[in-house]
């Protein structure tokens, strides 16, 4: 399974970037540990001997240069995007090397749609924002329910967490994203991206067995909603949330992830629900796993494996379920997802 492929990972002694560097390591391409602070660098070195750190800031394009010298991709792992993600992009560009993020900021997704889809299109490079647990999974799992439709009326995607024990990454974000809507919402709607100023609803959710029923914030919107209309005919994007979830996520105390296994996973499990619609027609797609944060690993490693082996169908900034084979893509991920897809039109079943 070795590429021998030499990959710069930024933000790399992050949550998620230790499961990125572990990921790259196990697949067989060789990670470069990049990031702002040289001792958490260091410290993470010494838990992957042989593994070259290069510095770097957002604020010095410089040290960017040095970090992606010699690669063949780079995953920024390095929240806040808002901050991190145009700058690393532009050294991708520079170094003429694709780039994956995991960011699940609603804000950076859509500014690096603005702002580099023609820049990425004329030079044939790659982009691939919101490669992770949100985003990435979500535009895969209703680009594969769709098969052979062209468009749907509706695309539903609904998480179950058994909890949400936020990161020091994730509060960090969240704070900026708060900033940045000052007390307002995104909701995807007749084709287009708006805010919202009331509250979100709060509804029942017919999730799969053993699931079941299940309270969930109605328009808890996701990276999804930035993810999906940037390929797929659907004027009407929404996601939800369990309630508990959404509690754990903004309470001020909720502890960080605690590693349970040996692979250095939470506890959390994850059920992802999607069902998308046209007509009278539904079609739904399952995910079940541990660990939304592990999980983004796997995703964007996957991702960076199939573009520097060809498997893409598209180039610029693209989100994954335009420039993957997505139910192979999916099925490619069965170490780590549980997943049903539709075998046949299924009958209509809301939550």
């Amino acid at each position: 399974m070795g590429t021998g492929h030499t990959v710069a990972v930024f933000g790399a002694y992050g949550h998620t970037g230790r499961f990125v560097v572990a990921q790259l390591r196990e697949r067989g391409f060789t990670p470069v540990l990049s990031g702002r602070d040289t001792d958490k660098l260091q410290a993470l070195a010494a838990s992957h001997p042989g593994l070259e750190t290069r510095p770097a800031s957002v604020d010095d394009p410089a040290s960017l240069d040095r970090a992606l010298a010699g690669t063949e991709a780079v995953i920024n792992c390095a929240g806040p995007f808002a901050t991190t993600a145009a700058p690393v992009i532009e050294a991708a560009l520079r170094a003429g090397i694709p780039y994956v993020d995991v960011a699940a900021e609603i804000e950076a997704n859509v500014d690096t749609f603005a702002h580099f889809t023609d820049r990425a299109r004329a030079a044939g490079a790659v982009i691939v924002p919101a490669m992770a647990f949100y985003g990435g999974l979500g535009d895969l799992m209703v680009t594969a329910a769709m098969g052979d439709w062209t468009a749907a009326d509706e695309a539903h995607i609904a998480y179950a967490l058994s909890s949400w024990h936020p990161t020091t990454g994730t509060r960090a974000t969240s704070k900026v994203a708060r900033q940045l809507r000052n007390g307002r919402r995104f909701l995807y709607t007749n084709g287009q991206l708006g805010y919202r100023n009331d509250a979100p609803p709060t509804l029942e959710w017919s999730f799969p067995d053993p699931m079941g029923t299940r309270a969930v914030i109605g328009e808890f919107t996701m990276a999804d909603v930035v993810t999906i209309p940037s390929h797929l005919s659907i004027p009407e994007v929404c996601t939800y949330m369990t309630v508990e979830a959404a509690r754990d996520v903004v309470a001020p105390d909720t502890p960080t992830p605690a590693a349970v296994d040996e692979h250095g996973r939470s506890a959390q499990t994850f059920l992802v629900d999607v069902v998308v619609r046209s007509g009278g027609v539904e079609r739904r797609a399952v995910a079940k796993g541990q660990d939304i944060y592990a999980v983004t690993a796997p995703l964007a490693v996957e991702a960076v494996h199939r573009i520097l082996t060809g498997r893409t169908k598209a180039v610029g900034v693209v989100s994954a379920g335009e420039i993957f084979d997505a139910p192979d893509f999916l099925r490619a991920l069965s170490t780590h997802i549980s997943l049903e897809l539709p075998q046949q039109p299924l009958t209509l079943r809301r939550g």
